[in-house]
């Protein structure tokens, strides 16, 4: 049986994140991804100012700036038959930048030593070694993991909360797909991310450069379209942009097909962030696994940032740089402190996000105008009327 110090299960964004956190802390660590490269799926991410603060100190930050230009307008518009009924206009004074998903994960993934990741790595099942309390980890593969902490970023399906008997995630009932157009000479747009809701449909632009733009459209009550391919992906979004302008039509049809993602919209509610147990044993989780949100404050990717800054800060202090017997230099009790440190840290901060995230989600979906304004109302109360403060988050330094 193989021993590591620290298996990551999950070669996203958060596992990716948190093994290169742990390696500027002098620690190593092993990402187990289960695909046959890095996975680039997925389109753009909103990064605001709170992950560009974690994205320094993971020291990938200046690679990442010089292929995203900065955000500096946010703009949402309530549409009925056709017209403009409402308009917020938000002016960003902090950076905000949309990245390509893809650039993101490369970056973290080039900034890790060789052999750190190892692919066709599909765990299926967990349990607890009884001599020693370590974590065992079985794969597809019959090869078995002994580790000495086990941090599951295997995304909203995740085996390793399974294993810390988190309850099941929740679903929106809606979908959304994003995706790329590139406009060779020039898109045009504002730097600005604009948001409109018109019926049932929610969509955004947010431009990546002066040529390609990152979009979304989410049908607030669709879910029963049998989707099977890309190209089935493609016609469902011009459907649902059919009562929009020509211009939203024309950046669908224009689109990257290759690149479109359908995704269900799930996450995991305020009262189980709350009062979840996010440790078993020398066991935890980061990222989607352990907070899937819904896109409408746009935090998922910045939260898993700060999640792996956070976790590896409280590793550190009890674990220290590698050297010596890799599964007896620290004690179980020593690992077990420091996850709840880093739980402990992170809770009421994710609490905040996950309920103003429910809460934004169900104001744009409902069609009751009177039920938006108790929700809008409910938001005010919660998070005052600076509703953009959470971007003003500091997850600290390494």
């Amino acid at each position: 049986m193989e021993e590591v110090r620290i298996v990551i299960v999950g070669g996203g964004i958060a596992g990716l994140a948190t093994s290169l956190a742990l390696h500027r802390k002098g620690i190593k660590s092993v990402v187990l991804e289960r695909a046959e490269k890095v996975r680039s799926e997925g389109a753009g991410i909103g990064t605001l100012t709170n992950g560009w603060r974690a994205l320094d100190q993971l020291g990938v930050s200046d690679r990442l700036r010089l292929t995203s230009n900065l955000i500096h307008k946010a703009r949402t518009m309530l549409i009925e038959d056709g017209k403009k009924k409402r308009e917020f206009v938000l002016n960003i004074k902090d950076e905000a930048r949309c990245l390509r998903r893809n650039d993101l994960v490369d970056a973290l993934a080039d900034a890790l030593p060789d052999g750190t990741i190892r692919f066709n790595s599909q765990i299926v099942s967990i349990e607890e070694d009884k001599t020693t309390s370590f974590p065992i980890v079985h794969l597809s593969n019959g090869n078995t993991i002994k580790a000495k902490v086990l941090i599951g970023c295997d995304g909203a399906n995740s085996v390793v909360s399974d294993y810390l008997r988190l309850g099941p995630k929740k679903a929106f009932a809606c979908r959304a797909v994003r995706g790329f157009t590139n406009y060779p000479n020039g898109h045009g747009f504002p730097h600005e991310l604009l948001r409109m809701k018109t019926g049932n449909v929610l969509v955004g632009r947010l431009p990546l450069n002066d040529n390609q733009v990152f979009w979304f459209v989410v049908h607030m009550q669709d879910s029963h379209h049998n989707v099977k391919d890309q190209e089935s992906i493609a016609n469902v979004t011009l459907k649902w942009v059919d009562k929009l302008s020509e211009d939203w039509k024309e950046m669908v049809k224009r689109c990257d097909v290759e690149a479109l993602t359908l995704t269900h919209l799930r996450y995991r509610s305020p009262w189980e962030i709350m009062f979840g147990k996010f440790r078993r044993g020398t066991v935890t989780v980061a990222g989607d696994a352990m907070h899937v949100m819904g896109p409408f404050l746009g935090q998922g990717g910045s939260a898993a940032l700060e999640d792996s800054v956070v976790l590896a800060r409280c590793l550190a202090r009890k674990m220290g740089p590698d050297h010596g017997d890799l599964l007896r230099d620290c004690s179980v009790k020593g690992i077990e402190e420091a996850i709840d440190e880093y739980v402990n840290e992170r809770r009421m901060r994710l609490v905040g996000l996950s309920t103003q995230t429910y809460l934004t989600g169900r104001s744009l979906q409902t069609q009751s105008t009177f039920v938006r304004l108790m929700f809008i109302v409910l938001l005010v109360l919660l998070f005052g009327r600076d509703q953009i403060r959470h971007t003003k988050y500091d997850c600290g330094r390494l």
